[in-house]
């Protein structure tokens, strides 16, 4: 059997960073409770500018930053911080960068107007997230993407980065969730995608201008498995990821860390009862 020791998570929401909520909560308490089954986790996600710093002692790592990355022939700076959420024994690298996170929220503002840089907000935050990873020299066995600022993970991993050591081996889960956001993204995001690995042909089924579903059919293609992480997902998407024959999770309210961690060994080819905890 082949076990599934490393998990990454690629997370768009942890709690206490960000108020609770069904995705916040999973990305507290779903690296938590497979790390107390025996796993190795890291955790990332983007540094909200409504994350309080000072009050959850968030600190800049120097050895990891310093990196820019080129998006539209444009660099932008790649600041990576870390804090501990003490009860769970789980640490949370963050990604930052001043143009796309400061001050700014999620997908909208506080008026309700959403970004309209959202497309190069995520493509940062997944880029960012893959270098981090190759610096830690760590070799995730899963990667497990929440939220559609994770969403080109799996492109990036399977086009990108492929021949790269830490993420040869890795098998992408992507998590379909019901809350997204409403405008279609830049008109020019396809163009901004492609970089050294990924060329026109790898985006031939997206479809122009990009909106919440096709983002999320962008993620099933790459993705190795597919989770239903909320009980009312877009149905267009559910019908892609059921009919693109891949391993395919369904919505379950009960024990959901035991079915993702069986479903992760599922993907690694190994009896997906060997994990379970006495």
């Amino acid at each position: 059997m082949t076990k599934m020791n490393k998990v990454l998570f690629i997370t768009q929401e942890i709690a206490p960073y960000l108020p609770d909520s069904e995705m916040s909560l999973t990305g507290r308490n779903l690296p938590s409770a497979i790390q107390e089954r025996g796993r190795e986790i890291r955790t990332f996600m983007p540094k909200w500018g409504n994350i309080n710093e000072r009050r959850n002692q968030l600190h800049e790592v120097i050895r990891l930053s310093g990196m820019n990355l080129i998006i539209d022939d444009t660099d932008h700076p790649l600041i990576i911080k870390v804090a501990s959420i003490q009860s769970t024994r789980m640490q949370v690298y963050f990604i930052d960068n001043d143009d796309y996170f400061l001050n700014r929220m999620e997908a909208a503002d506080e008026d309700g107007n959403e970004y309209e840089d959202n497309d190069e907000r995520a493509i940062f935050y997944a880029r960012g997230v893959l270098e981090t990873v190759k610096k830690l020299r760590w070799q995730p066995d899963i990667i497990h993407c929440h939220g559609w600022m994770s969403a080109l993970a799996p492109l990036y991993l399977k086009r990108a980065y492929r021949e790269e050591p830490s993420f040869r081996d890795s098998k992408v889960v992507y998590s379909l969730y019901e809350e997204g956001f409403r405008q279609p993204l830049d008109p020019n995001f396809a163009n901004k995608i492609i970089m050294k690995g990924v060329a026109k042909k790898d985006l031939a089924n997206v479809k122009s201008p990009v909106d919440y579903a096709g983002l999320n059919k962008l993620a099933i293609d790459y993705a190795d498995g597919i989770v239903q992480q909320s009980e009312h997902v877009d149905e267009q998407v559910l019908e892609y990821a059921r009919q693109s024959g891949k391993p395919f999770l369904p919505y379950s309210a009960d024990n959901f860390a035991d079915a993702c961690n069986n479903f992760y060994n599922l993907l690694g080819g190994g009896d997906d009862e060997d994990e379970e905890q006495d």
